[in-house]
C-alpha cells in the first residue's frame, strides 16, 4: 500500500466516528425524513412526483425517457452537491462530509421516488418507500442482504407485497443509514485525503457521487417495472 494509501486509510478510521457523531441523526430516523422530504419536497426543489410529471410532460408523455431524464438530472445534482462538499479539502472534511452525507441521501431518495412514480407506484404506500430505500442500497448490497437473509425479497417484490412489515421498515431504514455512512467515511473520504488537494479532492467528489447515483438510478429504473395502473 503506498504511504498516501496509508494516511487515508488512518485519517478516514479516524474521522470516521465522529462524522457519524455530527451527522444529522444518521439513522432510521434520519433516512425516513430524507424520504419524505424528497418526496414532499423540500426548499426550492419540489417533490419527486412533481418533478417527475414535468420531465414526463417534457418528453411528451414517453415514461421511458422521462426516466432516463430523471437519472441524469439527478446525476448532474449529486456531481454538484459532492463537488461542493469536498473542495474544502482534508482540513473542513469533518464538516462537510455530514453535508455531503445528507444532499446525497436526499438526491437519491427524490430520484428513485421520481422513477417509482413514473412507473405507477403510490409513494405514500410505506411498502413501496421500502423499495426505494432499498434501491438505495445498490445493486450489490441488496444481493448481499437477499444472501444473507437480511433483506427478503427485492425492492419489486418489496413494493408489491401483499402487507407491509413495521420491522421491515425499521431494518432497512436503519441499514440504508449505515450503508451511506460506511461509504462516505471510508472510502469516499480515503480518495479525498490520498488526492491532498482542495480542488482535485471536489472533482473527486463530484464524480464519485454522480458515477454511484447514475448506478443507483439504473438499477430502480432496471428493478422497478412498470405498474398497471400508469
Amino acid at each position: 500500500m503506498s504511504r498516501s494509501r496509508s494516511v487515508a486509510t488512518m485519517v478516514g478510521r479516524r474521522l470516521a466516528p465522529k462524522v457519524a457523531g455530527a451527522a444529522p441523526g444518521l439513522t432510521e430516523t434520519f433516512v425516513r425524513e430524507a424520504l419524505d422530504r424528497a418526496i414532499h419536497g423540500v426548499g426550492p426543489l419540489p417533490g419527486a412526483a412533481a418533478a417527475a410529471e414535468a420531465q414526463l410532460r417534457e418528453q411528451d408523455g414517453d415514461v421511458d425517457r422521462a426516466v432516463h431524464e430523471v437519472i441524469e438530472n439527478h446525476v448532474r445534482y449529486a456531481g454538484a452537491q459532492g463537488f461542493l462538499t469536498n473542495i474544502g479539502g482534508v482540513v473542513t472534511a469533518a464538516v462537510a462530509i455530514p453535508a455531503n452525507i445528507t444532499g446525497l441521501a436526499l438526491v437519491q431518495c427524490r430520484m428513485i421516488a421520481g422513477i417509482a412514480h413514473l412507473r405507477g407506484y403510490d409513494l405514500e404506500d410505506p411498502r413501496v418507500r421500502n423499495a426505494v430505500l432499498a434501491c438505495l442500497l445498490g445493486g450489490d448490497q441488496v444481493d448481499e442482504m437477499l444472501r444473507r437473509g437480511t433483506l427478503p425479497a427485492p425492492p419489486m417484490a418489496l413494493a408489491t407485497a401483499p402487507v407491509a412489515d413495521p420491522a421491515l421498515d425499521r431494518r432497512i431504514a436503519t441499514e440504508v443509514g449505515s450503508d451511506i455512512i460506511a461509504r462516505m467515511t471510508g472510502k469516499r473520504l480515503a480518495v479525498v485525503v490520498g488526492r491532498r488537494v482542495p480542488v482535485v479532492g471536489g472533482v473527486v467528489g463530484m464524480g464519485a457521487d454522480g458515477y454511484a447515483t447514475w448506478r443507483i438510478g439504473r438499477y430502480a429504473d432496471r428493478e422497478l417495472l412498470p405498474r398497471a395502473n400508469r
